[in-house]
């Protein structure tokens, strides 16, 4: 029996890219998309144009929107997908077939050996080539799963979906268009960065300098060199860059916040001393 499935998309102003997306998944049987509150394009109208379902919400965060989004879906089987990525034909075959057969072995929807998700190996498109190696790939990103075998969990911005079953992986890669130019990226840095920030705030992490000093360096170590990132040429040593950059951020912002946080209790401190003593002398 054909296991039915939900394509679940966040967007905001992105409404070329959303339409793209869109349009490269009409095979499924329900497109679901979550528009942020603060989206100020066409998104929305292409969404209700082109989906089966569309919510407007103000954003909660990466990982609550998307494990919001997938909770609409009415089917078991969902793919979660980004509005600047595309399924290509031999990806959208390989989903189609596991959706169709179950898996190689011919097992069941609930056989022990059937996989409850997929992993899908993403290619990035960036500085005019695909690039093939550092951190961008391979990129295997757990996409296509089981709702009722999986949950959302991990810190904003990097959600995961953890499962309980067997993990499976899906030939062709989902293209990425991450980026438009380098500006774009270093606008995305900034935006993802704060939020990680927030994310370790919230989590009580604290600031320690040798974060702040040691791991942007060994970020670029890993990815140029250890991930051999230097092999896709100028483009892969900019990335590079632009990684320890965000890590550097990170931390950065993180002192910051811890700062300020720490001055708040300052001032709070001396208010409260204040108080007391004010309540403690008489009036004469």
């Amino acid at each position: 029996m054909k296991r039915l499935l939900s394509v679940c998309l966040l967007a905001c102003n992105e409404a070329d890219e959303l339409a793209r997306a869109i349009r490269s998944v009409d095979w499924a049987d329900e497109i679901v998309v979550v528009v942020d509150a603060k989206s100020e394009d066409a998104s929305e109208q292409v969404a209700r144009q082109m989906a089966s379902r569309v919510e407007r919400r103000a954003y909660q965060g990466d990982v609550e929107q998307k494990r919001y989004a997938a909770s609409l879906a009415k089917h078991d089987w969902v793919l979660i997908l980004d509005p600047d990525e595309v399924v290509p034909e031999v990806l959208g075959k390989s989903i189609q077939r596991v959706l169709a057969e179950g898996d190689a072995k011919g097992s069941g929807e609930d056989g022990a050996d059937a996989p409850v998700a997929y992993r899908l190996n993403r290619a990035t498109y960036h500085l005019g080539r695909w690039i093939r190696h550092g951190d961008f790939y391979p990129d295997w990103k757990l996409r296509l799963y089981r709702r009722s075998k999986a949950q959302w969990v991990g810190r904003d911005p990097h959600g995961r979906v953890e499962v309980t079953g067997r993990v499976g992986e899906l030939a062709g890669d989902l293209e990425h268009y991450s980026y438009r130019d380098l500006a774009d990226q270093i606008d995305r840095i900034q935006f993802f960065s704060s939020q990680a920030a927030d994310a370790l705030m919230r989590d009580g992490v604290s600031f320690r300098l040798s974060d702040l000093v040691l791991r942007p360096f060994g970020r670029f170590l890993r990815t140029y060199f250890l991930r051999t990132g230097f092999r896709d040429g100028l483009p892969g040593f900019v990335i590079s860059i632009a990684s320890a950059f965000y890590v550097f951020l990170k931390y950065a912002k993180l002192w910051e916040k811890t700062r300020e946080k720490a001055r708040e209790k300052t001032g709070e401190k001396k208010r409260e001393k204040t108080r007391e003593k004010n309540v403690e002398t008489p009036r004469a």
